[in-house]
């Protein structure tokens, strides 16, 4: 309808329930690999050739803080959002002489419906320990995405762009 590709955004995930590794099924293990890091994968195989019909153009894969370091109780997704930072900084150099730009970012402690789950209690100690003393919203999120797939990032390229409210800091 539009002629081809000119951007895209790799946002799929799923977390799983507070354990230690040791206590992670493998269905389970499989289960997130496959959506947080196979999905990226799949994306990008089919993303970037048809940007490299259109000349160039965008990519942005959602990865998360949890890919910036540890996260005691949630190994795997940790892992896979590791990984997905990996896949997107290979991806970058090895596309970035066709003229396309891959970045990933890395969002903290939203204020998605996800945390809305958490207890009140719960979500008082997550907004204590942030340094702005307040969760993200969506919206910030999205500016950081419109950013980096518009023109006016366009010598950004296999970065991870943290919006966390300092909490990595």
């Amino acid at each position: 309808t539009y002629g081809g590709l000119d951007m895209a955004v790799n946002c799929a995930g799923l977390l799983h329930p507070l354990s230690p590794l040791d206590e992670i099924p493998d269905e389970l293990f499989d289960l997130l690999m496959n959506v947080n890091v196979k999905g990226v994968f799949l994306g990008l195989r089919h993303q970037i050739p048809a940007l490299k019909a259109r000349g160039g153009g965008s990519i942005v894969n959602i990865a998360s803080v949890a890919g910036l370091r540890g996260a005691p109780m949630m190994g795997v997704y940790s892992a896979s959002k590791h990984a997905v930072i990996g896949l997107t900084r290979s991806a970058a150099t090895e596309n970035a002489a066709f003229g396309i730009r891959i970045n990933a970012v890395c969002p903290g402690l939203i204020d998605t419906p996800m945390m809305g789950r958490a207890s009140p209690e719960k979500r008082l100690r997550m907004i204590d320990r942030q340094p702005m003393g307040r969760l993200g919203t969506p919206q910030e999120i999205a500016e950081a995405v419109h950013w980096l797939l518009s023109p006016a990032s366009s010598y950004c390229t296999g970065t991870s762009l943290t919006l966390d409210g300092g909490f990595t800091a």
